[in-house]
């Protein structure tokens, strides 16, 4: 925006005015304020600015004193149309920015105020300080410095233009070269296209004899097929006869398999006669037998005595038979010992339920054994009898279940002793199944005859219940 200067009515000022009226001329009417160019606009307001905190408070004008507390970078940015309007319409304002703005520029600023100003000078700088100093001649000062901003505009809009064309020229150059490199490459593909159809063409070549090849091979195909089709339905014709005479023969196989399998039911009912008759007679002997010893059915076993009397000598061997011992310790063997007929199954308590489920309290763990126990009594209808460490007998057991005698050893003697008197009172030929983990209790009742098994093998069983 250009910088324009009202006239001046004040008869008085502070401070001479540099470039004014001597007295006694004849003053001339005012001047209007010249168009400035921004160059030298922006360089007024920029010196305007950077002395405008060095005046003292009273010379500021008003709207500047908030100006004037800016940073220097925004006091020139944010304050600039009020610092060019006071310039404009305070003269004696910008009589103070412009002595202390000439005591900064030195040489320079002396120069101007003479009316003369150094060739190697700015001209914008020239133009800034003519137009707050105003000496004689410095709108001639101020045009000068337009028409100079003016020709170094030109000269920079000519060297873009310059430099533009160079640009242009550079890129044509580049496209020129990047233009022969696609043809090159267009060239080359052309030549290889070229071959490719050569090469399909040769293709299309073999593939249409070897079309006519593949063609001259099926017709003889259709021929052989209908030779095979033929030959093929004579043999399925003499498969049918085959099949037929094979069906007459398997029919005359299966009447000979039933008059054979009406014959092998005859006899077996003869074998199932004879069988019946020798059991039959057997088990009137057994009866006849009963009878002449007067033996009748008992209600206490030889296990029931052992549990009431307590020996004098618990750890007297009695001589048993050594045949029924057997040294094995696989589970499977459970289940086939209990099949035995009249089987006594006598289990080492303790000894089983802390190999099992030691984590209880000793009362679950004897009432979960007892329990599965009665589960296997139930089963095989054997004699079950467990046994137990304690020196007197334990109140609030439960009631045992049908089929499985609890006995608790008494004191003085432990439950290891307790088994080994159980299965010496059992008679001879009796098949007795001792389950302990107990290294000593397995070779005790194995030399009286018994069957020791592992722990392992009750727990296994009773988890498959």
């Amino acid at each position: 925006m250009p910088l324009t200067e009202p006239h001046d009515d004040r008869s008085s000022a502070e401070e001479p005015v540099v470039g004014a009226p001597e007295p006694g001329e004849d003053p001339s009417p005012p001047e209007p304020e010249p168009t400035l160019p921004e160059p030298v606009r922006q360089r007024i307001v920029t010196l305007t600015a950077a002395v405008l905190p060095g005046l003292p408070a009273d010379e500021v004008p008003v709207p500047l004193r908030r100006v004037a507390k800016f940073a220097p970078n925004r006091r020139a940015r944010l304050g600039a149309p009020v610092i060019a309007a006071q310039l404009t319409a305070d003269p004696l304002f910008r009589q103070r920015v412009t002595a202390r703005v000439l005591a900064d520029a030195g040489d320079l600023g002396a120069a101007v105020v003479e009316g003369t100003a150094p060739a190697a000078a700015d001209p914008v700088e020239v133009a800034a300080l003519a137009y707050l100093a105003r000496p004689r001649g410095w709108r001639e000062l101020i045009e000068a410095s337009g028409e100079a901003v003016r020709a170094e505009a030109d000269s920079a809009v000519v060297a873009e233009l310059v430099r533009e064309a160079e640009q242009r020229a550079t890129r044509a150059e580049h496209d020129r070269a990047v233009a022969r490199v696609e043809a090159e490459k267009l060239r080359d593909e052309l030549a290889r296209v070229r071959e490719e159809l050569g090469q399909l063409r040769e293709e299309a070549r073999q593939l249409a004899r070897t079309l006519r090849e593949t063609q001259a091979r099926e017709r003889r195909a259709t021929e052989l097929l209908a030779t095979e089709r033929g030959r093929a339905a004579r043999a399925a014709a003499d498969a049918d006869a085959e099949l037929r005479r094979a069906r007459a023969r398997l029919a005359e196989a299966e009447a000979a398999a039933g008059v054979a399998r009406a014959s092998a039911k005859e006899a077996r009912s003869v074998d199932d006669a004879r069988l019946w008759l020798l059991l039959e007679t057997i088990g009137q002997a057994a009866v006849g037998l009963r009878r002449e010893l007067a033996l009748d059915p008992v209600d206490t076993l030889p296990a029931d005595f052992v549990a009431d009397a307590f020996a004098d000598q618990p750890g007297a061997v009695q001589a048993g038979p050594a045949t029924r011992a057997r040294d094995t310790d696989d589970p499977a063997r459970l289940d086939q010992l209990l099949a035995l007929p009249r089987a006594h199954l006598v289990v080492d308590g303790y000894n089983v339920t802390k190999r099992g489920f030691g984590e209880m309290s000793l009362e679950q763990q004897r009432k979960r054994l007892i329990t599965g126990l009665g589960g296997i009594a139930a089963q095989t209808g054997d004699e079950v009898t467990v046994v137990f460490d304690g020196a007197e007998r334990i109140h609030g057991l439960p009631p045992a279940p049908r089929g499985v005698r609890v006995l608790f050893s008494r004191k003085g003697e432990t439950a290891d002793e307790l088994i080994r008197r159980l299965v010496r009172a059992e008679p001879a030929g009796r098949p007795v199944v001792v389950v302990s983990s107990d290294r000593e209790v397995a070779d005790g009742v194995r030399r009286h005859g018994a069957y020791p098994l592992g722990a392992d093998s009750l727990l296994r069983r009773l988890a498959r219940s």
